[in-house]
């Protein structure tokens, strides 16, 4: 039995999606006109899939949520842990999701399933949704006879992850707003205040000091050059991401990244966490500690860092400890590269991966909430500065020519 995603009209002529199981389209036809439905188009949700995946990346839209992704696998997990069979846990969690795309994959799956594959070949038909981590560890839980504690452990590592993106978000998101409005009202002023205002010295005839002659020239150029700067900016945005698509300006850039004070601990801390949860979900569920190294490799945004996981990689198959291949980078914090040394003498290195990944992500949250803390007050302080200049230069000839009158 397989899945189909279908288009048809109901009773009342209105246009109906949805997703429906059944062996041939002949009898998913049949199953539509019994409920009054007309059906218009009829496709398997497997080959629709192979549509999507085939189409360029900036067009498709088949990728689902980090929050639907982990919800799909602690429901999986849940059931399975259950004991009950996987094609019907699959069928459980298809019925609950109201999201017809959801739907879809779960039903293919099971199709998958029924036909006699495993768990982690169904899900590399969706690899836009399931990574390659995520199958290899599935894969490593059905061979081990152990699958429900690596969806268990799969559910709190996608859980996680989105808890980490969702905290860094929520961070950055009064900041940015505050930055905006500031932009926003400081161009307000020189575009349509400050105009008004210095026309009346400017008709006076006297001798305007320099910081007012600086503010006129600003408020002239705004609004009477304002779109070159927008194309200008849009201009060095495309430049900036033109260039940065090139391997090794990116790599460059990362590496200036990692050398700034402030951000560089930010950026050596998120990575570092992402690698350590990683490296520890996959030696856990049994993955081979080369195999999992190379799998952890690309949750490294960062090039430097993810190239020393290669490399690290490459050390570890000639013999070396994990610790000592990471050390030589100079990249990884070293309390997270001593836990992993504590890990591998004690044979308890997933359980060290674990304690080096919750004290990287509580520094990482400490770090951006003393960042945050300290950027706001200090935009205040800039717009304060830029607005008291602009209050200076209109004040400045008032105060002039009272001197003059008198």
């Amino acid at each position: 039995m397989a899945a189909f995603e279908y288009i048809a009209l109901d009773s009342k002529g209105r246009e109906k999606k949805g997703v429906i199981e059944g062996d041939t389209q002949r009898q998913v036809r049949q199953m539509l006109r019994d409920k009054d439905m007309m059906p218009l188009q009829i496709d398997s949700a497997a080959s629709q899939e192979k549509k999507q995946q085939d189409k360029p990346v900036q067009i498709s839209r088949r990728s689902i949520g980090a929050t639907d992704l982990a919800l799909f696998t602690r429901q999986l997990a849940t059931l399975v842990r259950a004991a009950i069979p996987l094609d019907e846990a699959l069928s459980a969690v298809g019925q609950q999701t109201e999201k017809p795309r959801i739907k879809s994959m779960v039903f293919a799956l099971r199709s998958k399933i029924l036909e006699g594959h495993t768990l982690a070949a169904g899900l590399a038909d969706f690899p836009k949704i399931f990574p390659q981590l995520f199958r290899a560890t599935v894969a490593a839980g059905e061979s081990s006879g152990h699958l429900d504690v690596v969806l268990d452990r799969l559910a709190d590592y996608t859980e996680s992850r989105q808890k980490m993106a969702s905290k860094i978000a929520q961070a950055t998101i009064y900041p940015a707003i505050l930055t905006i409005m500031a932009f926003l009202v400081v161009t307000g002023l020189l575009m349509f205040v400050v105009p008004q205002i210095v026309e009346v010295f400017e008709t006076s005839g006297q001798q305007l000091p320099g910081i007012t002659r600086a503010m006129i020239w600003i408020s002239e150029f705004l609004q009477n050059w304002w779109f070159i700067l927008i194309l200008l900016f849009i201009a060095l945005f495309f430049m900036a991401r033109h260039l940065l698509s090139i391997p090794a300006n990116k790599r460059r850039f990362h590496f200036f990244l990692l050398k700034l004070p402030a951000v560089g601990k930010l950026v050596r801390g998120l990575n570092t966490a992402r690698f350590s949860r990683t490296l520890s979900i996959l030696s856990s569920s049994g993955v081979p500690v080369l195999d999992a190294l190379q799998l952890a490799a690309p949750v490294v945004a960062n090039l430097p860092m993810q190239d020393a996981v290669i490399d690290a990689a490459e050390k570890v198959r000639e013999g070396s400890s994990i610790y000592a291949a990471l050390e030589r980078s100079k990249l990884f914090p070293p309390m997270t590269l001593h836990l992993i040394s504590s890990g591998e003498r004690s044979g308890n290195l997933e359980g060290m991966l674990d304690k080096a990944a919750e004290q990287q992500e509580r520094e990482l949250e400490l770090s951006i909430s003393m960042f945050m803390g300290l950027f706001e007050p200090l935009l205040i302080v800039a717009m304060g500065g830029i607005v008291l200049i602009i209050v200076l230069s209109i004040l400045l000839p008032i105060i002039n020519m009272n001197d003059l009158m008198q």
